[in-house]
């Protein structure tokens, strides 16, 4: 830990680590569950691939802004200014969404829906970029393994937590309809506000006036070449995950009732809460899996380079099988993808954890907002590109152009963790 040194303190920062913790737990809980809202409840009014990819461009896109610009915001006013404004903005676009006339043209929902979901984009990034950034801060360790293990708990729990939001946002939609869920999950968001700013202990940096807004832009280059890899990873993710594979999954499921589209609904939101579930228990457990005890950070790098070179397998595969299938949904092409995907899904989150681990190993204390965010931009260009090649992709090619797609971002990822230098020190 950076600051906090006798008990006292380190009960204090503890504490504002859990509080942190459960604000983003609560969080990502309603992002999960609004994605899915989102998605399924277009597909069904007629919506087409490309449709609802735009539907979370405006998302990822200012994903991208805020993340450039959190660190900042974050290193000049502080932490908690930054995650509660995540917390408000979440309910304001949830309140928003709830308004949507069903009378409206394709034309007006497509741009309210994407204007909506851009403002949750910024709620979402910086809700992260603020617990991400607190790990540094208030974890109660100076050892560098420890650190892997402790962003390692936020990043596996943060992504099971969102696996249940898928499940819950294709439930919700199922039972309660679109309006009524978003109403709900904006309520007890708004509850957990509350509860967060009322018990919020003191703990988290409070921010510079003097930080500069140039000061964002790294001058490390394992940073920036880190970055990039980090972009190409999780576009490799959503070029299938965003829009190929669920409509894939329905076409195959559902047929064409009421009662088809609610059995539809169901399983597809759980697979993708088993897959998002899956991916961050795997998370959690990244660091006894690479044994982080015995590794430097040197030796973390180099995992880096042996985990993304095995994922880029995976899709080409998957890609091929689909292809030579000619396309055409069948019981047995479907059971490969799932157990295909679900292996990408462990592999992807080994992938994820090693570069949330670098990043606050190649940063300093006194810029990790900075760093984390410029960090994170990167990661939201990633899901934004993968989000419009899934549309696109989609709707050219089939799933086997989406996972054609993944397999090249994936290798892209492996050849930009190829040039991360090895001898840097924690």
């Amino acid at each position: 830990m950076t600051e906090a040194t006798s008990p006292q303190d380190r009960k204090s920062a503890l504490a504002a680590y859990v509080a942190v913790t459960a604000a983003y737990w609560a969080f990502m809980l309603t992002d999960g569950a609004l994605r899915m809202l989102v998605l399924l409840h277009f597909h069904t009014l007629g919506f087409s691939p490309v449709h609802l990819a735009y539907l979370f461009l405006l998302y990822e896109f200012m994903g991208v802004v805020t993340n450039l610009s959190a660190g900042w915001i974050a290193a000049r006013f502080g932490l908690t200014t930054t995650l509660y404004a995540g917390l408000g903005f979440q309910i304001a676009a949830l309140v928003a969404l709830s308004q949507l006339d069903p009378g409206w043209s394709l034309t007006t929902s497509v741009v309210f829906v994407m204007a909506v979901q851009g403002v949750s984009g910024i709620a979402k990034d910086l809700a992260k970029m603020s617990a991400k950034s607190a790990v540094k801060v208030l974890a109660p360790t100076d050892d560098s393994s420890a650190l892997f293990r402790w962003v390692a708990v936020l990043t596996g729990s943060k992504n099971a937590v969102k696996g249940l939001g898928f499940l819950l946002g294709a439930a919700l939609l199922a039972i309660w309809g679109f309006q009524a869920s978003v109403i709900g999950m904006a309520a007890v968001l708004a509850v957990i506000f509350a509860a967060v700013t009322v018990f919020m202990p003191a703990g988290l940096p409070r921010g510079k006036k003097k930080v500069k807004f140039t000061e964002v832009f790294s001058k490390n280059a394992n940073i920036n070449r880190l970055s990039a890899a980090r972009l190409f990873l999780f576009g490799a993710r959503d070029v299938w995950f965003v829009v190929g594979i669920p409509i894939y999954f329905y076409g195959v499921l559902s047929d064409g009732s009421a009662a088809g589209d609610r059995a539809a609904f169901f399983a597809i939101g759980s697979f993708m809460a088993a897959w998002i579930i899956g991916y961050g228990v795997i998370q959690g457990f990244a660091p006894k899996i690479l044994r982080a005890r015995e590794k430097s950070v040197a030796d973390a790098v180099a995992l880096a380079r042996l985990w993304v070179g095995v994922l880029l397998v995976i899709p080409a595969v998957l890609a091929a099988l689909v292809w030579l299938s000619g396309g055409a949904p069948a019981a047995w092409l479907t059971g490969v993808l799932v157990a295909g995907l679900l292996v990408f899904g462990g592999v992807f989150a080994l992938n994820s954890s090693l570069h949330s681990y670098l990043i606050l190993a190649f940063t300093q204390a006194e810029r990790v907002t900075m760093d984390v965010g410029f960090y994170y931009m990167s990661n939201a260009a990633g899901r934004l590109l993968g989000t419009l090649l899934s549309g696109l992709s989609y709707q050219m090619g089939g799933l086997s152009a989406c996972l054609a797609c993944a397999a090249l971002m994936a290798t892209a990822s492996w050849w930009c963790a190829r040039r991360l230098e090895r001898g840097v020190a924690p």
